[in-house]
């Protein structure tokens, strides 16, 4: 990491864009984007001049600029801070909500703990490579949020279960593959968005969460054979071992070859007994 007195942004790979900053002082200027811009602070106090009003965001708290409203960015106290932020085009928000009108947070600062949580789950992971289905998953948990945070209404449909049914089966005949929502909708033969809401209801997670964790169990089979942790990560359909690596922790709480030490730890203190 760069020292603090520097001013440094990365760009994180990925389906959209998404980056961390660290600026000292003055970062930038007035300026207007088409796109939204939501974020977290990570450090410091990032503060911003917006609808007339001067806005402080402290380290946890959410930032939300709208399309096309002109705000500028600083350290608050006049040191160094940090943010994590991903730009939404405003389409892809109407997609999910069936063209009705883009929420608007009016402060630009949200404590809403539902959009909290889908913001931060677009940012997490933040090194790996952020597939064009992970990206879509966020984006239906977002686009709610950010509805509902705005006074609008998240409406709440019958479930299909028919269309969950469905789009698992093609989930597990395609855990090597790389797709979309838009492929879970052509197989499925329902809208893209409404059956990731449906999936989500019927099977407790996000098809792209399913998809990871349907690969790492298929992985863990893998290395309890022998197969190297790189190999196993590309016949699993991860990016790279890197990736795989991360969302094994995340799952089990171990690296691959620590689940796999304590795995065969158990396996001959049972012969022993």
């Amino acid at each position: 990491m760069a020292a603090a007195s520097e001013n440094w942004l990365f760009r994180a790979p990925g389906y959209i864009d998404r980056i961390e900053a660290c600026f000292t002082g003055a970062a930038f200027g007035p300026h207007r984007h088409d796109i939204y811009a939501v974020g977290v602070t990570l450090g410091g106090v990032q503060s911003f001049d917006y609808r007339g009003e001067t806005r402080h965001s402290l380290p946890g708290q959410l930032v939300v600029i709208h399309p096309d409203e002109r705000h500028d960015g600083r350290a608050g106290d006049g040191r160094t801070f940090r943010y994590r932020t991903a730009y939404i085009r405003p389409m892809d928000i109407q997609d999910v909500l069936g063209g009705r009108t883009l929420p608007f947070i009016e402060g630009g600062l949200s404590a809403d703990p539902r959009l909290a949580a889908a913001v931060n789950n677009l940012l997490a992971d933040y090194d790996s490579l952020l597939s064009q289905l992970e990206y879509q998953d966020a984006l239906v948990q977002i686009a709610g949020a950010l509805e509902a945070a705005s006074g609008g209404i998240d409406p709440i449909r019958r479930t299909n279960r028919e269309a969950a049914r469905l789009a698992r089966e093609y989930i597990d005949s395609c855990l090597d593959e790389t797709f979309s929502l838009r492929e879970l909708e052509q197989a499925t033969g329902h809208d893209r968005w409404q059956l990731s809401r449906d999936f989500r209801a019927m099977f407790g997670s996000s098809p792209y969460r399913y998809l990871t964790l349907r690969r790492l169990e298929k992985a863990r089979g893998l290395l309890i054979q022998g197969r190297p942790g790189a190999q196993v990560a590309a016949i699993c359909g991860f990016a790279d071992q890197s990736h795989f690596g991360r969302q094994f922790r995340k799952a089990y709480g171990l690296a691959p070859m620590a689940w796999l030490n304590a795995i065969t730890a158990a396996h001959d203190h049972s012969i022993r007994i």
